[in-house]
């Protein structure tokens, strides 16, 4: 038997809802996406969208703080919510047969939320505890320095919790604005993945969301490609922490296929060249990854590692050598095919639970506009060539572009 995948329906506000039919789970993945993210903010705004996302689980006008909690659980299901620099998703982890519900108490939190001003002042002590925790980890204090390193002043390099001051100042009236500003249909996609009915899904969902406001412009500011530079900070730690990299591509750009074979041949897992170099021949650190990041119109790729800060210099000096041999010497053919069946592996185990395969979903709507197999990923994989992999090294390792962001003990 054949069973309908993936289905979209569009709504007359703007609103997206998309779902993939999977026969063989009893559960639902469940996602309201919202473009907004702390790229949106400004200076004084930093924080705002993280600091909304923690108020919708504030009380409503249908539910108290306590009732949101206990909404899903007490069927068996989980409630949860994310900021990132560019969206927000409010998503429940569901049985099917809860489906109503889960749709229902998230409609409740996006639509009828009360920002009482208590709850408010409760929050940001949260919210200023969430930083302070952040602050104390130097292994992910580090990234948020990177980012800020590799984009400057941009509001991608902005610190998605925001800042001390800004979220001590933050009034009701700010929130009440910042959301009717954001939450707009044409900017929301519900997305649903696991043994989901797409019709009764957009059914549910028009009963809830069709008094959205339709249409709010996204004004967003380009991305500036900033010169190399090193940065250095302090703080409270035993071994340095470093972070280094550069720009790479944008989430739709052709060239992130080729990328994403390049970075799990750097460093993408015990085989990579970097941990074989720099942990097992040389035994000077523990761990040592690279990483990368897409964005709408821009991307970046870097190497972590943390070591003794008497170690750094050699460390940096390895993992340009390593970035320069590639250029020089090229990859054979063997070293190609065994990144891309990694690669693949990886891909395909990943989206073996509803949550992975829901998140898939939006972030291709999101993103791309439009749905895209599995299947045709694989393909854009396969169509990687050493040709390809040459000229993304070319672009991109060169001492010009390189940025690193250490954070050292005091």
């Amino acid at each position: 038997m054949v069973f309908p995948l993936y289905k979209k329906t569009e709504l007359k506000n703007g609103l997206r809802i998309i779902s993939e039919h999977i026969p063989y789970v009893r559960s639902i993945a469940l996602g309201a996406w919202i473009t907004v993210g702390s790229r949106d903010e400004n200076e004084l705004s930093n924080g705002i969208s993280h600091f909304l996302e923690h108020m919708l689980f504030k009380g409503t006008r249908n539910r108290t703080t306590r009732q949101i909690a206990e909404s899903l659980e007490i069927v068996g299901g989980s409630l949860d919510a994310f900021t990132t620099k560019e969206v927000t998703c409010y998503n429940a982890h569901i049985l099917d047969e809860h489906l109503a519900l889960s749709v229902d108490v998230l409609s409740d939190i996006m639509l009828n939320s009360l920002f009482d001003k208590n709850e408010m002042q409760k929050e940001k002590d949260v919210i200023l505890k969430e930083i302070y925790q952040s602050n104390d980890a130097a292994d992910d204090l580090i990234f948020d320095h990177f980012y800020q390193t590799i984009y400057d002043s941009h509001p991608l390099g902005y610190q998605i919790y925001g800042t001390e001051s800004n979220i001590k100042s933050f009034t009701q009236k700010q929130l009440l604005d910042y959301m009717q500003e954001t939450y707009a249909a044409n900017r929301i996609v519900i997305s649903a993945a696991g043994r989901v009915d797409h019709d009764e899904l957009v059914s549910l969902v028009e009963k809830y969301y069709t008094d959205l406001p339709e249409m709010r412009e996204r004004k967003l500011t380009s991305v500036p490609k900033t010169k190399s530079k090193s940065v250095q900070n302090f703080t409270n730690c035993s071994q340095s922490h470093v972070c280094f990299g550069m720009h790479g591509y944008s989430y739709v750009d052709p060239q992130k296929f080729p990328l994403l074979i390049l970075n799990n041949l750097i460093g993408g897992g015990m085989s990579s060249l970097l941990f074989q170099k720099v942990r097992e021949d040389l035994g000077l650190v523990y761990s040592i990854y690279s990483f990368y990041d897409f964005f709408l119109d821009d991307g970046l790729i870097g190497v972590y590692f943390s070591a003794d800060p008497t170690n750094i210099d050699l460390i940096l000096e390895v993992i340009r050598n390593e970035l320069a041999a590639i250029k020089r010497d090229s990859i054979s053919p063997d070293v190609l095919f065994n990144m891309k069946n990694q690669f693949k592996g990886e891909l395909m185990l990943g989206l073996e639970s509803t949550i992975s395969r829901m998140n898939r979903l939006a972030r291709n709507e999101l993103y791309l506009g439009t749905y895209h197999t599995l299947d045709s990923v694989l393909h854009k994989i396969d169509e990687v060539t050493i040709d390809s992999v040459m000229q993304v090294a070319d672009e991109l390792f060169n001492d010009d572009n390189y940025f690193t962001t250490i954070l050292s003990p005091k």
